[in-house]
C-alpha cells in the first residue's frame, strides 16, 4: 500500500514536473472541459506533442477524455491532486512541528546567551 502510494505520487509529480502539462492542468482547472484543439492552441508545439502530454496526464488520472463525433473533449479529474495535497499537508504538519521546536531551541539559546552576557 505505501509503496503503491509512493509510486503513484512519483508518477504524479513527474507528470506535473513539465511546464506544458502544468499549463494544461491549470487551464482545465479554469475551464470545465475543452477540446484538444482548444488546449493545444496556446502552445508552440504540434498537436501530436500535445497528445503525448495528454496521454501522460491521463495515465496518472489527472484528466478524462471523451469523444463525441470527431471532437475529443478533455476535463480535469482532480482526485490525484487531492491525494498529493493530503501527502503535502502531512509533510507540512511534520515540518511545522520540527520548525517550531527549532525556533524554541534557538530562543532558549538566545536567552541563555543574553543571561551570560549580563
Amino acid at each position: 500500500m505505501v509503496n503503491d502510494m509512493s509510486q503513484r505520487l512519483d508518477r504524479l509529480f513527474s507528470a506535473l514536473g513539465d511546464p506544458t502539462r502544468r499549463a494544461i492542468v491549470a487551464r482545465l482547472a479554469r475551464d470545465d472541459a475543452l477540446s484538444v484543439s482548444e488546449l493545444a492552441a496556446p502552445f508552440e508545439i504540434k498537436l501530436p506533442a500535445v497528445m503525448k502530454h495528454l496521454d501522460i496526464l491521463e495515465e496518472v488520472g489527472l484528466i478524462r477524455r471523451a469523444k463525441q463525433g470527431r471532437t475529443v473533449t478533455v476535463e480535469l479529474s482532480p482526485r490525484p491532486l487531492r491525494t498529493a495535497m493530503d501527502w503535502m499537508q502531512r509533510c507540512e504538519r511534520i515540518w511545522e512541528g520540527r520548525l517550531d521546536r527549532l525556533a524554541r531551541f534557538a530562543e532558549k539559546k538566545e536567552r541563555e546567551s543574553q543571561e551570560r552576557n549580563e
